[in-house]
């Protein structure tokens, strides 16, 4: 075993990738010598070549155009931008080309590229820096939509991700680049299937649903609740598009209750439309509203208030305090028409 980070396992992945396959590309600003902004590509181009892994001009819609280009000749690209809010210029590319065009096309093009994104705050970073941009893409259909929480799941979902023949954005938790867990890297795999969540921890007295960077928060959280007696379970997502609705269903279905954990504003995110999909597959075994948790509707912070505007384990364990445990009789186990 070994202790590796969410960095050295998404830089393997890519290296894998480049040695199995020579038909992927990676490419985008600095990711060449440099090595990226936080070293994900590093040696990449010295072992595999300026042909293969290259640094490209700032212009995020031109290296994403340049992508669609790519994968519609037969190439498999991986393009990074920089930062979250700094693919806002290539939106369009994304939303009217490389989303679009398998459907366009009645099937007959897909588009097998990957979009690296990292995302979300947590490094003290300022604004255009640790944006929480999930939302926009898990609403445009024809993407797929993917954000690891452990340095196995970014190796295997960018994998996954790179070997699909549709376009994947795939977010990266900046703050997590550096997590650290034991993995043995001759193992076989044992990461879930691509669009299966994950449960991290078992519990009995609510589910916690988080992806991404919240998920180290949830469990925490959990972790807290559980010295006084309250037993939380967190699933985490990983995927976002597709979404395991199973998964998650099931989970809330065994413990009544349902908090939903994001960074992102609460406003129009993802976290809604979990809520919403729970509580239309698991109303009549649902103890208390679902809530969420997430961060204020307001621009990114500067960088010493981002620790307020983050969700943290107290407001999470506010939340579930709120899921109003009680000893009053539990209405899903008694006859139907039966008052409690």
């Amino acid at each position: 075993m070994a202790k590796v980070t969410m960095a050295q396992a998404l830089n393997t992945a890519l290296r894998d990738a480049l040695r199995e396959d020579e038909r992927v590309l990676v490419f985008g600003e600095d990711v060449g010598p440099l090595g990226g902004v936080f070293r994900i590509t590093d040696g990449l181009t010295r072992d595999f070549g300026e042909e293969r892994c290259f640094d490209t001009p700032l212009a995020e819609a031109g290296i994403v155009g340049l992508a669609v280009g790519m994968a519609m000749g037969g190439f498999r690209p991986v393009v990074e931008m920089q930062f979250d809010a700094f693919a806002y210029p290539a939106f369009e590319q994304i939303a009217s080309h490389v989303a679009k065009t398998r459907n366009r096309t009645r099937g007959r093009i897909g588009l097998p590229m990957v979009i690296r994104v990292p995302y979300a705050g947590g490094i003290g970073g300022v604004e255009h820096h640790c944006d929480s941009s999930e939302a926009y893409y898990a609403h445009t259909p024809g993407l797929k939509v993917v954000t690891p929480a452990t340095a196995e799941d970014a190796y295997w979902l960018l994998r996954d991700a790179i070997a699909d023949p549709d376009p994947v954005v795939f977010l990266e938790p900046k703050k997590l680049y550096w997590s650290r867990e034991d993995t043995d890297p001759e193992a076989p795999r044992g990461a879930l299937p691509f669009g299966r969540a994950a449960i991290r921890r078992a519990g009995r007295d609510a589910t916690l649903v988080a992806y991404g960077p919240s998920v180290p928060v949830a469990l925490a959280a959990a972790e807290a609740a559980a010295e006084d007696g309250v037993e939380l379970e967190v699933v985490d997502l990983r995927t976002l598009v597709p979404f395991d609705d199973g998964t998650v269903a099931e989970s809330v279905r065994r413990t009544g209750r349902c908090v939903v954990v994001q960074e992102a504003q609460g406003f129009a995110g993802v976290g809604a439309e979990i809520a919403a999909r729970v509580q239309e597959r698991c109303f009549h075994s649902l103890a208390a509203p679902v809530l969420r948790v997430a961060g204020f509707d307001i621009p990114y912070p500067p960088p010493k208030l981002e620790h307020a505007h983050l969700p943290g384990v107290d407001r999470i364990l506010d939340a579930v305090d709120r899921l109003q445990f009680t000893d009053e009789p539990d209405i899903r186990h008694l006859p139907k028409g039966a008052v409690a």
